[in-house]
């Protein structure tokens, strides 16, 4: 540090010193883990129950993990308190059942097109499961397997046809996940995994179309075309395995041949000495 620097800093209080460093470990105001929506959150944070709870269920959710809040889905503007929830700011409030699908559909566009051609969506209105249903509304639940279960199947039928279904995924999600899992290792060694990440993800994506489908037959035969595409990746994969194993074979001969070479090299100087 230059002495005019330290003559600087000199002529600072050391009061004000220590205060600037204390400000600078404390956590900075207006900056904390929730995102923008802060109003909304603020306030239903301090209501009863019925009005703090859906709070408290979407700290736990997918959407909280993501960043979406309530405006995300209800609307309104989240930084006023006057006039958040007013037409105005486009706040939509809580959908209607019938209406449920299009509110999610927003977003989820392809999802919801694969609900309404299911057994599910055709009853829409007639008594029929929903989005909120199996997902939640406020602890929304990430898609996955684990939802097609005997608890929440067996609240409206028998769970046979939903295991036969579920039986028939299992197989396919776990190769997914293993296969993802390997390309990310590569990606992380710096290895062009872009076109093996989107291979997957269109897989990935006609996969997840099954799991609104109720067609047992049907969701068997898509199941094993998607494996078929996911083993061709996995060829890659084991290709780009065997590369690797080679190379590092290569190296370690090369490395062996170099010591041979060196011990050689050193026992004939030591003879002639």
């Amino acid at each position: 540090m230059r002495y005019r620097d330290i003559k600087a800093m000199n002529s600072i209080p050391l009061f004000t010193l220590m205060l600037s460093a204390l400000i600078a470990l404390l956590p900075q105001a207006g900056f904390s883990q929730e995102p923008a929506e802060i109003v909304c959150i603020q306030c239903h944070s301090g209501l009863p129950e019925k009005y703090s709870q859906p709070v408290k269920l979407w700290r736990g959710s997918i959407h909280a993990e993501n960043g979406i809040a309530c405006n995300g889905c209800h609307g309104g503007d989240p930084k006023d308190a006057a006039m958040a929830m007013t037409p105005e700011r486009g706040f939509l409030g809580a959908p209607r059942e019938p209406e449920i699908p299009a509110f999610c559909g927003r977003c989820h566009v392809g999802v919801m097109k694969d609900y309404l051609a299911s057994a599910h969506g055709r009853a829409l209105g007639k008594g029929g499961p929903t989005c909120v249903t199996c997902h939640g509304n406020h602890q929304v639940l990430k898609a996955s397997l684990e939802l097609i279960n005997e608890k929440s199947c067996s609240r409206c039928h028998s769970f046979e046809r939903a295991r036969s279904i579920r039986d028939a995924m299992q197989e396919t999600e776990g190769m997914i996940v293993s296969i993802e899992g390997r390309i990310n290792a590569y990606k992380k060694l710096g290895s062009d995994t872009d076109n093996l990440e989107k291979e997957l993800f269109a897989l990935r994506n006609r996969f997840h179309s099954l799991f609104h489908n109720v067609n047992v037959e049907m969701v068997k035969a898509e199941s094993t075309r998607i494996q078929v595409e996911l083993k061709k990746i996995r060829q890659v994969l084991e290709a780009w395995d065997e590369t690797g194993r080679k190379r590092k074979t290569a190296g370690a001969l090369a490395v062996s041949a170099m010591l041979l070479i060196a011990l050689l090299a050193h026992l004939m100087r030591k003879t002639f000495d």
